[in-house]
């Protein structure tokens, strides 16, 4: 049988060394690559096609929650096993409505990680304790909530991107540089997310960012 081909995305060397030291271990999976931010994810996706990508969420550039999104609607045969230190229900619903094939605290053992990479390349769903089974039937039918659908489902993928690295603290200027556009771009995309968001200045931005996931922060601010 041919080995299961994985991507680890994980923005830290040292853990990303750990995750592949612990799967070599394993004789039916194969580590193909490593990215260190979401956006090097996509791209490695696209050119090593693994099976399975271990996807964290809080990463710069470009978040796992937009990379698992971008994976999905590109390359829809690579499953995403998405990593957070965050296990609350509604956080683990919206990871999951994005295409996500299953869920693990950062926590987990190599033997469960092992497992669930097997899971979900095989067409399973896989979570690890204490992700409650009413959190699981959600993700599974985001639309059944009945709650309405977040404002950063409502912006496109570049749009996430530039919010983003706009909440990172990162000026228009680097920003055009990094996603190689021009500056008048980056202006735009900026006036159509405070248009959207309703949001008019860069502090709001960055507490809507951390709000919905888009960037780490000390506090999660809920927005509704």
């Amino acid at each position: 049988m041919k080995p299961i081909t994985v991507l680890l995305a994980e923005d830290h060397q040292i853990v990303r060394e750990g995750f592949r030291a612990l799967l070599e271990h394993e004789g039916d999976i194969k580590v193909v690559g490593e990215a260190e931010n979401g956006r090097e994810a996509v791209q490695l996706t696209r050119k090593l096609r693994p099976a399975v990508v271990v996807m964290d969420i809080a990463m710069p550039l470009l978040n796992g929650m937009e990379a698992t999104r971008q994976i999905r609607k590109d390359f829809p045969a690579t499953k995403v096993l998405v990593l957070s230190a965050h296990s609350d229900e509604a956080y683990v619903e919206k990871v999951m409505a994005l295409g996500a094939s299953g869920f693990l605290l950062k926590q987990t053992s190599s033997h469960v990680l092992a497992k669930a990479i097997r899971e979900v390349q095989s067409g399973k769903t896989y979570y690890t304790p204490p992700v409650s089974g009413q959190a699981r039937d959600r993700s599974l039918d985001p639309g059944g909530t009945g709650k309405p659908a977040s404002k950063a489902n409502r912006l496109s993928s570049r749009e996430v991107e530039v919010l983003q690295l706009i909440a990172e603290g990162k000026p228009n200027k680097q920003v055009a540089a990094e996603l190689g556009v021009s500056f008048k771009t980056v202006d735009k995309h900026r006036q159509h997310l405070m248009a959207k968001l309703n949001i008019h200045d860069i502090a709001g931005l960055t507490r809507y960012a951390i709000a919905e996931g888009i960037i780490a922060g000390e506090v999660r601010i809920r927005i509704t």
